[in-house]
């Protein structure tokens, strides 16, 4: 048995970035006073694409642009967050609650109306809902488990909001690598995105220093690897292929590469984002990912590029992270 203890905010920071230390009211104004416009943003299917800005003034703040014009000055919500996804009206929001210590995760409906609040234990690093909208997933940092020398550990969480089914962890799940059961007192997990049926995910499992795609069955809670050196899957519209990072030469310390996994024959596409991309990308549609690009402390932009490895990058939103595209269509 791993002994653990909540996270606290020190040494924290430098990982989930400052984003998370900021909380803006309902009755601000401070997206206005930018010059940005203030309005209602919902969940709605509409070509639109949501994200949180990193702007100074409104940083955390959920922001909307529509498909047909996304470098036009965004609609900025009173919604913050640190994190944030949403797909068919369900959104994830991963918050603070209340005294830069603890967290939240919020499930919303698509007026932006919280449906649940549960406390959060960790700082949010990822969150994802399925295609419809009925399982949302996060993943946070924590400390103190007892094999890791008080370093951070990851930990993925799910809940069912048709059914309020909640998973805390995967890390008692039944694992095999390489077809052989397994079990280890390191397991790591992160980065989930679900299929379509909402019965199978994809995640990323790490273990003895070595970084593994899972495939995981909600219905025999049973995970079992595909391949080594695959980070923040993302799975494709048409369900087909993976999005996700890799560290450079297996080394993070080198950076990460995007690319594309057919799931079909496992045949790696990098994609023509040369940069090191530390996010887990999203689908637009089943031809281009979206990714958050740093650019300095506490400030980055949404980019997007072809996902069959032509073209080159361009940037689609300024000021932002955290991407989900509503209504995109191929």
């Amino acid at each position: 048995m791993r002994a653990r203890i909540a996270l606290t905010l020190a040494g924290a920071v430098a990982l989930a970035g400052a984003a998370v230390l900021t909380v803006t009211t309902a009755g601000s104004r401070e997206g206005e006073a930018a010059g940005r416009s203030g309005g209602p943003v919902s969940l709605a299917p509409a070509a639109r694409l949501l994200a949180l800005s990193t702007r100074p003034g409104e940083r955390g703040r959920l922001i909307s642009v529509p498909v047909t014009d996304p470098g036009r000055s965004p609609t900025v919500s009173p919604l913050s967050c640190a994190r944030f996804y949403a797909a068919a009206g369900t959104g994830l929001c991963l918050r603070l609650d209340g005294d830069l210590t603890t967290y939240q995760l919020v499930v919303l409906d698509a007026d932006l109306t919280e449906r649940r609040a549960i406390p959060l234990v960790g700082v949010p690093n990822r969150a994802r809902v399925s295609l419809s909208g009925r399982w949302v997933t996060w993943t946070v940092f924590v400390t103190g488990d007892s094999y890791n020398g008080g370093r951070f550990s990851t930990r993925v969480g799910m809940l069912d909001t048709r059914t309020q089914e909640l998973v805390p962890t995967l890390e008692d799940w039944t694992v095999t690598l390489g077809g052989k059961p397994y079990e280890a007192a390191d397991l790591n997990f992160w980065g989930v995105t679900f299929t379509r049926d909402d019965r199978r995910f994809y995640a990323t499992m790490s273990t003895a220093g070595h970084r593994y795609l899972v495939e995981g069955d909600l219905t025999t809670r049973k995970l079992r690897t595909l391949m080594e050196n695959v980070e923040c899957p993302s799975l494709s519209p048409d369900g087909t292929r993976l999005a996700f990072k890799s560290a450079v030469g297996g080394d993070p310390g080198r950076g990460w590469r995007l690319s594309i996994l057919d799931l079909a024959t496992l045949r790696e596409t990098p994609l023509a984002e040369t940069r090191s991309v530390d996010d887990q990308a999203a689908w637009l549609d089943d031809h281009t990912v979206a990714y958050a690009l740093s650019r300095g402390r506490d400030r980055a932009d949404v980019w997007q590029v072809p996902a069959d490895g032509s073209g080159t990058p361009r940037k689609l939103l300024a000021d932002a992270d955290s991407p989900a595209a509503l209504g995109w269509t191929s």
